[in-house]
């Protein structure tokens, strides 16, 4: 397809789609830095400061004795 026949058909296009059109070509221009991708693996040991010293099974006991009360 030909500048020419794009050109041609840009204008039977509505003003707001053509509005749409300049967007999307000028997004395309934008060069946008990679996405670094995470693993969930990174999270391993986040906020363990929290629970340093507390018994797990103490705690969970704790709370289900809260919901019965």
């Amino acid at each position: 397809m030909s500048l020419e026949t794009i050109a041609a058909e840009i204008h039977t296009l509505s003003i707001e789609d053509r509005k749409k059109l300049i967007m999307l070509i000028v997004d395309s221009l934008i060069e946008t830095p990679p996405i670094k991708k995470h693993s969930i693996l990174e999270l391993e040991g986040l906020g363990a400061e929290i629970w340093a010293g507390i018994d797990a099974q103490k705690y969970i006991d704790d709370t289900r004795n809260e919901w019965e009360t």
